[in-house]
């Protein structure tokens, strides 16, 4: 079933902020301004002719700035959607208000066999599928996660690109392809690795937390976040001493992701008692 509830409450009504603003204060780059702008433009689309619409497909970066930007548009109601719950990259769907329930989001799913024998289906990877994919002159926006099983690789993509990936796509690696429609319902994620722990801080600074969660030193985790490799919220913070709360989330390419579940409070020797989940 596919992840229709919304993930965010709506935010409450105020001034809307001017578009122009918006992308100012949240865009730091041009590649963000142009996603955001895009996705103002759908929210806006919405509002103006009261029906609903969405954006392209949003990694998690693009995710937490769309939070931020959709915050300070005003009220709206909006989803964001994968195809199922723990899809990394998920479209964001605006709602008019006569819409009580969301209708089935605008995605689509198709599935290939892969070889069962021989070293050719263990070489099949990720990189294999997308190359191939984009090598049909399709977007990266245009397509969500894709799952490389053992002997099947699925694929999430907007409904309007189902056509092209059904008749254009016969190849992945040098393996023949034959994909086919199947119901999002028949997603099939492989399940995370998480492992938990408790650990306790003198304080929550970034950095000591980072060096914890990843078992790295400290130098270098103060490091790897002045220089922006270490993302806090899935967005880009340069301070290694910004104080991290509850419900935060780390990660860093090589390092996997690390989330605060559960902050305590202090420990008998006055230490910060955390919850910790690392996913790897």
């Amino acid at each position: 079933m596919a992840d229709n509830t919304p993930s965010s409450t709506p935010p409450r009504k105020g001034t809307p902020m001017d578009k122009t603003k918006v992308l100012d204060h949240l865009a730091a780059d041009a590649d963000s301004r142009m996603s955001l702008a895009r996705l103002l433009d759908q929210l806006e689309l919405c509002r103006r002719r009261d029906i609903p619409t969405h954006s392209h497909f949003l990694s998690d970066g693009e995710q937490a700035l769309a939070v931020q930007a959709i915050a300070a548009a005003g009220e709206i109601r909006w989803t964001l959607e994968g195809g199922f719950a723990a899809a990394s990259r998920k479209v964001c769907r605006f709602l008019p208000d006569w819409m009580e329930t969301p209708d089935e989001p605008p995605l689509a799913a198709v599935e290939v066999k892969l070889p069962r024998e021989g070293e050719g289906a263990k070489k099949l990877s990720h990189r294999d599928f997308l190359g191939s994919l984009m090598g049909l002159g399709i977007t990266r926006d245009l397509l969500g996660d894709i799952l490389v099983g053992e002997d099947t690789g699925q694929v999430v993509c907007l409904a309007s690109a189902l056509p092209i990936l059904l008749e254009q796509w016969r190849e992945v690696g040098r393996y023949s392809a034959s994909p086919k429609e199947i119901p999002l319902s028949r997603l099939t994620p492989a399940e995370e690795m998480v492992q938990r722990r408790t650990e306790t801080f003198q304080s929550l600074r970034f950095d000591a937390v980072a060096a914890s969660a990843f078992r790295i030193p400290r130098s270098k985790a103060a490091a790897l976040i002045s220089g922006g490799r270490l993302l806090l919220n899935h967005l880009p913070c340069t301070k290694p001493d910004r104080l991290l709360q509850e419900g935060d989330s780390l990660n860093g390419k090589g390092l996997g992701k690390c989330k605060l579940t559960k902050v305590n409070g202090l420990s008998r020797k006055g230490r910060i008692l955390v919850e910790m989940e690392r996913y790897v």
